[in-house]
């Protein structure tokens, strides 16, 4: 089990889009380390089929949340709701997301989609961040943990021997990479208190999101985020991570 030096309880997270794929492989890992967990999901019933999922695998120490990002009444009341169940949250893993659908054009995609996109990707993370924030600061090691992509690093999508070059996304990549600029000026704000801030890309993984076309596991995927949720002390804030491009130090460029 994991607890928190000072008060010996157990840690407790939140992660949004946590009812299927990378989000609930999230959960189970978490849940496997000995974290009590809150899955949000935009609907509840979903939600409530991966705790029983959970269960029959033996986690039982999860729970269902009625969250939607991209409504702001949804978030304030999932606040409400999971402070009255718990003084203190230890982890919160924005993963909830959506892509707008392909193709993405910068002449042709429809502002509409954008607006979508970015209401999940970016607003979405912030109206989160910022509901769930007093809770994060009585936890005497906060972890934030934005999932974001490779793709929205400036300096790989204009290198061409970058093997994913030429896999554009005007809506999707742009989402994310307000996202990491919003991730590097929340790290900043704490930079000195006790929080770990980082931006973590899970790979290209075999989704419902990207129709199963992708390379890697939704166990490794989970694996790389959870590596951000438990580091240390010593640990990386305010970085923007991908394994799968850098296996070394997991840092790649901005």
């Amino acid at each position: 089990m994991l607890y928190n030096l000072k008060s010996k309880r157990m840690k407790k997270a939140l992660i949004t889009g946590a009812n299927k794929s990378i989000g609930l492989e999230t959960a189970r890992q978490l849940l496997q380390k000995g974290y009590y967990v809150y899955l949000g999901s935009r609907d509840l019933n979903n939600a409530r089929e991966a705790i029983e999922k959970l269960k029959t695998e033996g986690l039982n120490n999860a729970e269902a949340i009625k969250l939607d990002v991209s409504d702001q009444d949804s978030v304030n009341a999932a606040r409400i709701e999971i402070g009255e169940k718990t003084a203190v949250l230890d982890a919160l893993i924005n993963n909830a997301g959506i892509n707008g659908g392909l193709p993405q054009t910068a002449i042709g995609s429809d502002v509409a989609t954008m607006h979508e996109v970015f209401n999940v990707n970016l607003y979405g993370v912030a109206r989160v961040t910022q509901a769930f924030i007093d809770l994060l600061q009585k936890s005497a090691q906060p972890r934030i943990v934005n999932v974001t992509s490779s793709s929205a690093s400036f300096t790989l999508q204009n290198d061409p021997a970058w093997k994913y070059f030429e896999h554009k996304g005007a809506i999707y990549t742009p989402s994310k990479a307000a996202l990491n600029m919003y991730t590097v000026n929340l790290a900043y704000e704490l930079r000195h208190t006790p929080f770990k801030v980082n931006a973590v890309c899970p790979g290209y993984t075999s989704t419902d999101f990207n129709n199963h076309n992708g390379t890697g596991t939704v166990e490794e995927a989970g694996a790389r985020i959870v590596k951000y949720v438990i580091i240390g002390d010593e640990g990386p804030t305010g970085k923007f991570i991908s394994e799968e491009t850098n296996p070394e130090t997991g840092e790649i460029p901005w």
